[in-house]
Order: C-alpha cells, then sequence, then structure tokens
C-alpha cells in the first residue's frame, strides 16, 4: 500500500544526491528482478513448495544469490524510499526484508527436500546478496 498511494507519514530530509541514487537503486532492482524471472522460466510458483517439474537453476544470476527476484524487490523498494525521502516506505522495505527471510527459509527446506545438491548451492551462494 506504502507504494501505490501518496503517503506522507515520516518524510525525512535528505541530500539530492542520496535521492538520485534511489533512482538508480530503484532501477538496477527492477532490471534484476526482471532478469531472475526470466532465468527461472517454468520453474517459477508464487507458492513456497518447487513445482514438480520444476529444476534447481544455479546459472545466471542464481549462480550467486539463492533469492534474486526478492533481492530484486527490496532493492526497488530502498530505492523508490529513498527519492520519496519516505521513513516509512524504508520502513516497509524493512518488513518486506524480513518476511522475505523467513518465507525463503521455509522455501529453502522445501527445496533441499527435492534437489539433493541445494545444501552445496546454499554453501556457495547468498540469500539476498553475493557472498
Amino acid at each position: 500500500m506504502a507504494y501505490l498511494f501518496h503517503i506522507q507519514l515520516g518524510r525525512i530530509i535528505i541530500p539530492a544526491w542520496l535521492s538520485y541514487l534511489g533512482i538508480i537503486i530503484a532501477i538496477v532492482g527492477i532490471v534484476f528482478g526482471i532478469v531472475a524471472l526470466v532465468q527461472i522460466r517454468e520453474s517459477l510458483s508464487p507458492f513456497p513448495s518447487p513445482l514438480p517439474s520444476a529444476r534447481l537453476i544455479t546459472s545466471g544470476v542464481y549462480r550467486y544469490i539463492r533469492h534474486p527476484i526478492y533481492s530484486g524487490i527490496l532493492l526497488a523498494g530502498l530505492g523508490y524510499a529513498l527519492y520519496s525521502a519516505s521513513l516509512y516506505r524504508i520502513m516497509v522495505t524493512v518488513l518486506l526484508y524480513v518476511l522475505f527471510y523467513f518465507k525463503s527459509r521455509y522455501e529453502e527446506k522445501l527445496l533441499a527436500e527435492k534437489f539433493p545438491e541445494y545444501q552445496a548451492y546454499k554453501y556457495k551462494t547468498g540469500r539476498f546478496w553475493p557472498k
């Protein structure tokens, strides 16, 4: 909701360069998320459990990050929060981070059950950011 409606709660004063940096961060996040979506293709599911036909993707951005779609959303949210100088939107992004953290933990448990090689992949890659 914070990103759909103009909410003035918690407007912060930031330097203009940080606002411009927010635009760049948001664009990088959007592009990153789109690239991850294209790479995961038919293995994508809105539900935590992997699809029966899913395969473990370990190439492209998934070579470095296990949940790059979440990373893209978080970067886009943070960038927009900085651009709009909104403490409220920063808090929403932090809450999204917490939500994605716990959702990804559950997803990873299911992925480890389906893919025996997942533990080795998990060791080499970062959850949301490269190791």
